[in-house]
């Protein structure tokens, strides 16, 4: 088999690439496979995909029928078809989780989004979809919100595997990492098989920090557009290397812990005057995941760069962040904006979907 750049990353690097993306014909039809092939090591949806998925494409039809014939709801449908397709993913990367003593190939699939700020909500609901797929891969994806966190520490404890989603400040990511390791700390026996990354998102970050540079509209702030994604991630980093080592953490380890990895997610390059593998190239480094759009791969493929960079320059970023206060922009503040508008995003996606089968239903 050619290696690829994909392949390149994680045997040279230590990250693992990721599909974002899933549809019901690409597991059918081969593609899914291919990427596996060409060096995927995982997959994660969330209620955009699906929504684009089964709105996109008569793939769900007959399946979404037989539900309702079945008696089931609406919404009982949709899940159906979600978790159909996530057990077939899972087949799938089975052999790759199998491969890497559990490191990798796993495919996440999300609570309901309406449940963002509901605790003991989104603890029932991971606990409904992990008895029900029941798979050592699959990851549940629980977003990082106040009423997220306690959740994260808790189905860690019952030795469930999580995705932690929405991840935008690095002071709510140390928050995530504190949950992972206390419910860790909980979770009776051996560790080894729980596992858990933590999705910090990227792209999105500029897009809202650029928005603010230019409506200040300074040479000093026009050159900082571009930069305070990837120094969020950098400080990220930073972050996660410093709490996983020490005796609190060894102790875990010497009980088969693995570390929780960061996920860097929302990388596609949503300014076409940037690189189209600016979000990958920049934030290659040991013990993380680069979840990446199936057009991002492709260019990724064709001409990413791969060398280590996730911890080069650090300085710079810190410069860059400093700049970025004194010019009154707060990226906690940013964080909590993005945070709400993520949540929100993805309410409107499922909420968008259900309508859709709704109306769908009228005509089987």
């Amino acid at each position: 088999m050619t290696s690829t750049n994909l392949h390149q990353l994680f045997d040279e690097q230590g990250q693992s690439p990721w599909l974002d993306n899933l549809r019901r014909n690409w597991i059918h039809n081969g593609e899914l496979q291919e990427w596996l092939d060409k060096g995927v090591r995982g997959i994660t949806s969330n209620p955009s995909i699906f929504q684009k998925a089964i709105e996109g494409s008569e793939d769900y039809t007959e399946q979404f029928g037989q539900l309702l014939g079945e008696g089931k709801s609406i919404e009982e449908a949709y899940w159906g078809l979600v978790v159909t397709d996530i057990e077939d993913a899972l087949k799938l990367t089975r052999p790759i989780y199998d491969s890497s003593d559990r490191l990798d190939g796993y495919v996440s699939v999300e609570v309901d989004p309406g449940l963002a700020r509901d605790q003991a909500g989104t603890e029932d609901a991971a606990r409904g979809l992990w008895d029900t797929i029941d798979e050592p891969n699959v990851y549940i994806k629980i977003p990082a919100t106040k009423e997220g966190v306690p959740a994260i520490a808790n189905m860690i404890a019952e030795k469930r595997s999580v995705n932690v989603t929405l991840l935008f400040s690095v002071e709510r990511y140390q928050a995530v990492m504190e949950a992972y390791i206390s419910g860790l700390e909980r979770a009776e026996g051996d560790l080894s098989a729980i596992s858990s990354v933590a999705s910090f998102f990227i792209s999105r970050v500029d897009v809202e920090v650029d928005k603010r540079l230019e409506a200040i509209g300074t040479p000093e702030a026009l050159a900082l557009k571009g930069k305070a994604a990837i120094a969020n991630g950098k400080f990220a980093y930073a972050a996660f290397e410093a709490t996983f080592s020490g005796p609190r953490w060894e102790a875990l380890v010497e009980r088969g812990a693995q570390v929780q990895r960061p996920l860097w997610a929302s990388t596609g390059t949503k300014d076409p005057s940037y690189s189209d593998t600016l979000y990958v190239d920049t934030l290659i480094g040991p013990n993380t995941v680069n979840t990446i759009p199936d057009s991002t791969l492709s260019n990724f493929l064709d001409h990413g760069t791969v060398s280590r960079s996730l911890d080069a320059d650090v300085e710079d970023a810190k410069a860059v962040l400093t700049k970025l206060a004194e010019l009154g922009i707060d990226l906690r503040e940013v964080a909590d904006q993005l945070e709400d508008e993520g949540v929100a995003s993805f309410e409107k996606a499922f909420d968008s979907l259900i309508e859709s089968l709704t109306e769908k239903a009228k005509t089987l």
